[in-house]
């Protein structure tokens, strides 16, 4: 997982409450158990005129051109900004990784649905909680500025507006410390690599006929 410290990027705007992970990532797209690939599906049914399907090739499919990932200002945005309970739905861990293949690192909202909340950590993703007026202030300005962008510092634990404003956010130390240093649970896992393989040896020892089958 790539470690998360520093971002300095344009903003996409969502200017919709309760959007769900079907919205997110629908849900024919969810045969695939691997994480890359669904960057070009994000937001499937609002971003083309089309309905899409598994491996179809969305070079060639029609835009919808009022939808925010087609307009030309926020090509390459890196931090999305939401409305209240975004992610709410199905518990789908799809759709947090549609949005990091899209790009996506930061998403700022008034809240969040749980699951969606910690499946973001666990992909790479900074979901960060600010008041609902903050976030109203930060779309006005996303709207009146091509090319708004934000800075957010995990290690200080602050959102930097174009303005000099400096926002301040609450995240839980042992997520925060896993985002600064990129370890996703197998990351955390394989801190532990050498007390493993010890145990393992000493089981090998202790009970070599539960390791026949495996050809020991």
């Amino acid at each position: 997982m790539e470690p998360f410290n520093r971002l300095q990027a344009v903003v996409v705007p969502i200017d919709r409450a309760n959007v769900d992970t079907d919205a997110i990532i629908p849900k024919q797209f969810l045969k695939s158990i691997n994480r890359s690939g669904f960057g070009p599906n994000l937001f499937d049914e609002w971003r083309y005129l089309d309905r899409g399907e598994p491996g179809q090739s969305c070079a060639g499919r029609p835009l919808n051109a009022d939808f925010v990932l087609n307009q030309p200002r926020y090509q390459g945005a890196r931090i999305l900004l939401a409305r209240d309970n975004f992610g709410c739905g199905s518990s789908r861990e799809h759709a947090p990784w549609a949005l990091l293949d899209y790009g996506i690192r930061a998403v700022i909202a008034p809240s969040f649905a749980d699951i969606f909340f910690n499946n973001c950590f666990k992909n790479g993703i900074l979901p960060i909680v600010l008041a609902a007026d903050v976030v109203e202030r930060l779309m006005q300005e996303t709207f009146a500025q091509e090319g708004y962008q934000l800075t957010i510092d995990l290690e200080a634990q602050t959102v930097l507006t174009p303005g000099g404003t400096i926002l301040s956010f609450a995240v839980d130390s042992f997520r925060r410390h896993c985002l600064l240093n990129g370890l996703d649970d197998i990351g955390l896992t394989l801190q532990h690599l050498s007390a493993i393989e010890h145990y393992e040896q000493q089981r090998r020892q202790a009970s070599p006929w539960a390791f026949l089958s495996q050809g020991a």
